[in-house]
Formats: C-alpha cells, sequence, structure tokens
C-alpha cells in the first residue's frame, strides 16, 4: 500500500507539475519535470545555419548585432556538444587527460593548413582534421562531436581560416538536408506530434524577447539588441541532436523527435518574414522597447566624434584604404574611414590612419554621429551591393546634399543607386582594367622611351 501511496503521489506531481499535461494534451501527458528540462533544454537553442544566413542576406555579418548573436550561437553549440559528451555515458580513458596538451599543436595545424594549398586539396584536408578529431576523441572515451570542434578551434587563428571554413561550409546544406531526412524517416508525421509543435511555437517570441533583454543588461543599444534577439528566434538544428539523444536513452518518446522536427520547420517559416524586415519592426516597437536600454552604454555606443573631415570612406578594405590614402596623400584633404570590424578599425588606428567603428547601414550608427559632420565627399567602398544601398540611402536621410561615389559590380545596381540620388557610380572590373592596362602602358613607358609600339 505504501508503493501504491507513493506511485499515486507521483502521478500526481508529474501532472500537477505541467500545465499542458494538466490540460490532457496529447504527448505532453508522458512529460514529467526531468523531461520537460531535457525538451526546454532542446528548444533552448538557436538555429546558427539560419541566423548568419539573414545576417548575411542584409549584409550585417561584421555588425555589431550579428557578432553578439552569432557569439551566443558558438556558445550553444559549445554546451551542446558537452551535453552530448556527458550523455553518451562513457567513462573516458586515463590517458584522456593528455587531450588537454592539444593547444600546443596549433602551430603544427596552422603550418600543415598554411601549406596545403586550396581546392580539392584544402577541402581533403578539412575532412581529414575533423575526423581526426573525431576518431582521437572516440578513443579516449570521449564524445567524438567535441574532437571535430576542438580540431577547428586549433585551426581558426590561421590566416587560411575563412577559406576553409568557406571550402567546408558548401557541405553544410548537404549534410544538414540528410539529417533532417534521416529524422523523417525515424518516425512517422502524427496529428500529436503536430499539435504539439503548433502549441510550442508561439514561445519563439518570449525567447527573442528574452535574448533582447539579456543584451540590454550588458549594456548593448535597444537596437542591434533588438536585430540580435531577432536572428535568435527561432529553433535549432541542434534541438534535433538534443531530441535525438534523448529519444535513443528513452526519456522521451519518439513521437516527439517528430515534433521537435517540425517546430524547427515551422520556427524557420515564422522568423523568415520578421528578419526580412526587421527595421521596420524597430521602427514601430523601438519606442516602447528603448524602456530596457541601460542608461550606462558600452564605450562603443558612446556618441562619435568624427570632427570636420573633407571626406569620408566607407569600408576600410583593400579599396577603401587605397581610396584613403590616395585622397590624404594626393589630395590634401582631411579624411576619416568608417568600418564596422573593430579588428579592422584598431588595425587602421596603428597604421596611422583616422577611421572610426561603426556601420553606416544601422540607423543607430547616424544616431550617434555628430550632425554637424558634413563631408564634401563621400566614398563606399564596400563590395556588397546590398550593404552599398543602405548606407547610401541612410547617409542621404541624413545629408541630403552628399556627394556619393559608390562601388558597383553590374550595370544594374548602378541604376538603382543613381535611382535613389548617388552621384557618381564606377564599375569595379571596368575600372580595374582600365587601371591594369593604364599601369602597364606607363611601365612600358619607362622601359622604353619611344613608346611600347617601337619595341
Amino acid at each position: 500500500s505504501t508503493q501504491s501511496r507513493s506511485s499515486a503521489a507521483s502521478d500526481v506531481y508529474k501532472r500537477q507539475g505541467l500545465l499542458l499535461g494538466m490540460l490532457g494534451l496529447p504527448l505532453f501527458r508522458e512529460l514529467d519535470v526531468k523531461t520537460a528540462l531535457v525538451l526546454g533544454f532542446a528548444l533552448s537553442f538557436s538555429s546558427t545555419v539560419f541566423a548568419a544566413k539573414a545576417f548575411e542576406e542584409r549584409a550585417e555579418l561584421a555588425t555589431r548585432h550579428a557578432t553578439a548573436a552569432i557569439g551566443i550561437l558558438i556558445m550553444q553549440d559549445v554546451i551542446a556538444v558537452v551535453f552530448l559528451t556527458v550523455s553518451s555515458g562513457k567513462v573516458p580513458a586515463v590517458w584522456a587527460l593528455a587531450l588537454l596538451l592539444l593547444p600546443l599543436m596549433r602551430p603544427v595545424m596552422t603550418l600543415l593548413l598554411s601549406r596545403v594549398g586550396h581546392g580539392e586539396l584544402l577541402l581533403l584536408f578539412g575532412f581529414v582534421m575533423t575526423f581526426a578529431g573525431y576518431g582521437l576523441f572516440d578513443a579516449a572515451g570521449l564524445k567524438g562531436d567535441l574532437g571535430a570542434i576542438a580540431f577547428g578551434m586549433l585551426m581558426a587563428s590561421s590566416p587560411k581560416a575563412d577559406e576553409l571554413a568557406k571550402v567546408l561550409f558548401g557541405f553544410k546544406d548537404l549534410f544538414l538536408v540528410a539529417f533532417f531526412l534521416s529524422i523523417g524517416l525515424s518516425e512517422d508525421v502524427s496529428g500529436p506530434a503536430i499539435g504539439a509543435a503548433v502549441l510550442l511555437l508561439p514561445f519563439l517570441f518570449p525567447k527573442a524577447l528574452g535574448y533582447y533583454a539579456i543584451l540590454c543588461a550588458f549594456r548593448l543599444r535597444a537596437r542591434p539588441s533588438f536585430l540580435a534577439g531577432l536572428g535568435l528566434a527561432n529553433f535549432s538544428e541542434f534541438g534535433l541532436i538534443v531530441g535525438s539523444v534523448a529519444v535513443t536513452s528513452g526519456w522521451l518518446s519518439g513521437e516527439w523527435l517528430v515534433a521537435i522536427a517540425v517546430l524547427v520547420a515551422l520556427s524557420f517559416v515564422v522568423a523568415a518574414p520578421l528578419n526580412a524586415h526587421p527595421y521596420l519592426l524597430f521602427g514601430r516597437f523601438g519606442t516602447r522597447l528603448k524602456k530596457l536600454e541601460r542608461q550606462s552604454l558600452l564605450a562603443e555606443d558612446a556618441p562619435i566624434d568624427c570632427g570636420t573631415p573633407e571626406a569620408v570612406v566607407f569600408g576600410m578594405g583593400r579599396l577603401g584604404i587605397g581610396a584613403y590614402d590616395w585622397l590624404t596623400k594626393e589630395r590634401n584633404l582631411a579624411v576619416i574611414g568608417v568600418d564596422s570590424s573593430a579588428e579592422k578599425v584598431a588595425t587602421q588606428c596603428r597604421d596611422g590612419r583616422k577611421v572610426v567603428f561603426g556601420d553606416g547601414t544601422d540607423p543607430g550608427f547616424w544616431e550617434r554621429v555628430d550632425a554637424t559632420m558634413q563631408p564634401k565627399l563621400v566614398y563606399v567602398a564596400t563590395r556588397d551591393f546590398r550593404a552599398t544601398k543602405r548606407i547610401a540611402e541612410r547617409l542621404l536621410a541624413f545629408n541630403p546634399n552628399a556627394e556619393i561615389t559608390a562601388l558597383v559590380k553590374h550595370e544594374d545596381e548602378a541604376e538603382e543607386l543613381r535611382a535613389i540620388g548617388v552621384r557618381s557610380v564606377y564599375d569595379l572590373y571596368r575600372e580595374a582594367g582600365t587601371s591594369f592596362a593604364e599601369g602597364s602602358w606607363e611601365a612600358m613607358d619607362k622601359n622604353h622611351p619611344t613608346g611600347p609600339n617601337q619595341r
């Protein structure tokens, strides 16, 4: 009788502890506190693939809000890998402690990556290192996924890391589709699974607001906090991996895996239009959202004192540096550069150039700029047309009389910029070809005073 009373009390606790279970909804009735926590943990992740694509579509990958969001996503991925390692139930081998010496291999990994070349050999090297890390950690009794991420971190400091990432990312979508397909083949889609996904979908919005509140608490301005939170307003494929482990361990039924898969897909459908028009949404709700903004902001969000420059260059890559140096050395103009990469800003300042940190596509940047800044010339030297157009639009709203010169790659892009008021547009490849021909001709003239045709 004592055992039966204990079982009954446990059943009451199980049903009363969870609201949706109390309502008698399918799938939710089987949840207790432990399994509900596992489910909540799976749904706490946001999709790195979706967020990166959303920021890339808006040409904002180097902006403050994008780097904040991706930083959160990286930590989520690390936590997920740790969870997978712990949940495997394996006891690490004694020599697993030797893996703590792996950071000593970083110079070797960097050297190998620099010598491996490009193309197919680089791709093969990336796969070999991934499987090597997986196999090494698996042999030590640890989760192989942790080894793959550890080897990736060892190569991250290499100058060729970005090139390797781009080569490997081409397979990312393929593996992701295969993963979703395997989930779909494992269980049949049922009414309870779809119903559970639909019931959990509205939790996207408090999730996004939660990230917004956290970033505001860390003294980020309201606008970048909102944009970052919006990028994280989705459920992740990593949640599916956690759900798969939970199903394999017997914590959740197989129907929950289908429900999570449907939920992830629905979250992408809902989040896509929201991330397509983030500035419109902030313009509508910004007044209310700014109530959470801290009065003491970060130093990077302080008002920008640009002085009284005669020319401004947006985008301090190689093109921007060339324009900056020519304006200062050949025309003796007071020039200031603007770039959304803090690393580039620090490098350019060390080289003696006056460059400020800012994102010209963000209206918040123009709110921080002194309204008395009225440069004669503005050069937009970004290679992404979407960013170029947004910077031009923001700049013309700030200073309608600005003389803007912008780079494009196609004629239709030039027409779009002229339509919004850009005075001067240069075709990047055509101008590069012209400069290439002129430079070679001048070089031949110097070597052969009678002219290249008289050689």
